[in-house]
């Protein structure tokens, strides 16, 4: 793949950020769910045919994206293995959803396992299509006896403007002060010089989903966590267009007591 290649298929906002972490899955028995889950990574595929080809294909100029190229590369050697590992305690939280309502983890967990998601917004077509196929997987989650929780850091009115186009059944947080997302270790920020290309090449204004002056976006990752707070399966990467698929997910409850 050439540079150039490189950068128009990893680097265009399609994703507009360029974050993601990488932590290995522990599942091994996907092949033991229900073959009608839907496949992220396939579904990428179309999305991209739609991004990338033909008379409205997404456009940087190239300075903007050199900009963007090397805020990738930076981000890739500034955070190798972001998020929690397999094992560790997940750290507990109360958050709003868009109704006003908090929602605590350490609650949730009394009713069950909790798959938890962070994602980066409204504006990324990644995000979209991910929480697109949890809205099909949650009948599955929900025979585990676990609830789906989403995260992002924009702002409650844009993630209500979410549930009422796309009927998402599930609870989205806003994280609006970026702690939550630090604790779990997935928290970057977006320089002044993306954030201008952003803006100049795709009319993308972060801050006008997250806030004025909230440039924080998270590495989108996944956490598999069992009744007592422990991650029992968890994946990010730095790669923006790789997402736990939900048959992972789902083999991943599979292996928590019941």
């Amino acid at each position: 793949m050439t540079q150039s290649n490189f950068v128009q298929h990893n680097l265009l906002p399609a994703s507009f950020a360029l974050a993601l972490s990488v932590i290995p899955l522990h599942s091994g028995h996907a092949t033991e769910v229900t073959a009608a889950i839907p496949n992220y990574a396939k579904e990428v595929q179309v999305l991209e045919k739609k991004l990338y080809t033909g008379e409205n294909a997404l456009k940087a100029d190239k300075q903007d994206l050199d900009v963007m190229n090397q805020a990738a590369s930076n981000l890739a050697a500034n955070m190798p293995k972001p998020g929690l590992t397999i094992g560790e305690k997940a750290p507990d939280f109360s958050l709003k959803n868009p109704y006003g309502e908090t929602v605590r983890l350490s609650e949730q967990l009394r009713k069950g396992p909790v798959v938890l998601v962070f994602y980066r917004g409204a504006w990324c077509p990644y995000c979209n299509l991910q929480l697109h196929e949890l809205k099909d997987t949650l009948p599955e989650i929900t025979k585990y006896g676990a609830t789906l929780i989403a995260v992002t850091p924009q702002q409650p009115d844009k993630s209500l403007g979410q549930i009422e186009k796309n009927g998402l059944p599930f609870e989205i947080l806003s994280d609006l002060d970026d702690q939550v997302v630090k604790s779990y270790r997935l928290y970057w920020e977006v320089s002044d010089k993306l954030d201008a290309a952003y803006k100049h090449s795709f009319g993308l204004d972060i801050a006008a989903f997250n806030g004025p002056g909230r440039l924080g976006l998270p590495v989108p990752g996944t956490f598999i966590i069992d009744r007592d707070g422990i991650v029992r399966a968890a994946y990010a990467n730095t790669d923006y267009k790789k997402r736990m698929e939900p048959a992972d997910i789902l083999a991943a409850l599979q292996l928590l007591p019941r």
